[in-house]
């Protein structure tokens, strides 16, 4: 306990903000972990329980969960990898099939459907970076049994015509919603527009249990094959093992994974999602900032925004132009030896050396170019204004 307690205190310690890779002379760094005293004491509680593991404090994150994205039933696990996985396998996906996804993404989103035996098949990107719908379209055919689109950034993709797509082709839909907390069209939350919906509780997440993930969904079905397959396929969980009847009376339905939350990661999850509203509107604030001090200089496309879809801004990502004065690449050096720190998210899944050869490179045309455009700039709940002003003074031609 007092290991973990040591590390959370030097990380936020005198809320003074050093670069978490530990580079003294990154003024403003890519991204912070946001974590309070309330985090911590939540914690240092979960460590006083003598039930570790599958307890109240995950049951009860379960269902808050559930209550604020609007969703029947909510599933912690392992990580967002683990969420995608088991969703998929909840659906019957498996070798011979094929499940569409962007082509700017995680890897973990290919990863996960490769675990099934399936076969991931990369559609292009739209000018937001969410998928093309021009490109799913393109690319269904008789052994698509899913479309697995990314929210990404934090804003909404086009989910009202991917659900259209889905049913007119008798497919499943699995939302990746792993930057997307908080992310809603109009009042409907992402995650609950199809069969289930997937998220990411890193670090680098507007909202972290340091490793974890859940899984939403309105379908019974689902759920149970879920909790099942994440405690390897016991058909008794640990707490009803030891609360009832002789501990090792239990069967196993099929093989399962070792995908658990703990009390530990839970307890830092509930106390994070008492005030996720909270630091949504921080990173709204320093979009919006961004927005301005950023609009009027030639050669910088700002992120999209669309009417009724709100944007929680996981990542802040602009775009360089031709008509700016340097390339990406070279605005990356620029801002690193101003002590800035960026990201480009992501590298195409195409283009990477295990699809080598899969692919006709032609197929890509947007975001073959978005990505020698594409740049993330710092974005955390705990940025200060003189930060934002740095970060876009650096920028200005």
């Amino acid at each position: 306990m007092n290991l973990i307690v040591l590390i959370i205190g030097d990380i936020t310690m005198k809320n003074k903000k050093i670069d978490v890779f530990k580079n003294s002379k990154i003024k403003v760094p890519f991204f912070y972990p946001s974590i309070s005293k309330d985090d911590q004491l939540a914690v240092k509680n979960a460590l006083n329980s003598p039930l570790l593991t599958d307890g109240p404090l995950l049951k009860k994150f379960e269902s808050n969960f559930a209550k604020f994205t609007g969703a029947k039933y909510a599933i912690g696990v392992s990580n967002a990898t683990s969420a995608l996985h088991l969703s998929l396998k909840s659906l019957g996906i498996s070798s011979g099939d094929e499940v569409i996804i962007p082509d700017m993404t995680f890897v973990a989103t290919a990863s996960s459907i490769l675990f099934t035996g399936a076969t991931p098949v990369v559609a292009d990107i739209d000018n937001d970076l969410n998928i093309s719908i021009e490109s799913i379209e393109k690319n269904i055919t008789k052994k698509t049994k899913a479309i697995l689109p990314v929210h990404f950034a934090g804003k909404i993709c086009n989910i009202n015509k991917i659900k259209k797509i889905a049913k007119k082709n008798n497919l499943k839909l699995i939302e990746d919603c792993a930057h997307a907390i908080g992310t809603r069209e109009g009042k409907k939350h992402v995650g609950t527009f199809g069969n289930a919906g997937c998220f990411s509780f890193y670090p680098t997440k507007n909202f972290t249990t340091i490793e974890g993930g859940m899984i939403i969904t309105n379908s019974k079905d689902i759920a149970k094959y879920v909790l099942t397959a994440r405690n390897h396929g016991l058909t008794r969980s640990l707490s009803n093992r030891f609360s009832s009847g002789k501990p090792w009376d239990y069967d196993v339905i099929e093989p399962g994974y070792n995908y658990r939350l703990d009390e530990i990661r839970s307890s830092l999850g509930l106390s994070q999602l008492n005030r996720i509203n909270n630091i949504n509107k921080l990173r709204i604030k320093i979009a919006n900032k961004y927005n301005k001090l950023l609009k009027n200089i030639k050669g910088i496309s700002l992120p999209v925004i669309k009417s009724n879809r709100n944007h929680i801004f996981h990542l802040y990502s602009i775009k360089i132009e031709k008509e700016y004065n340097l390339t990406r690449d070279e605005l990356f050096k620029k801002l690193y030896d101003k002590n800035i720190g960026t990201s480009v998210q992501y590298y195409p899944l195409h283009l990477m050396s295990y699809n080598k050869n899969k692919y006709n490179n032609l197929d890509f045309p947007v975001a073959n170019k978005i990505k020698n455009q594409i740049l993330c700039l710092p974005i955390f709940p705990t940025m200060t204004q003189k930060q934002i002003q740095y970060v876009a003074s650096n920028l200005v031609n």
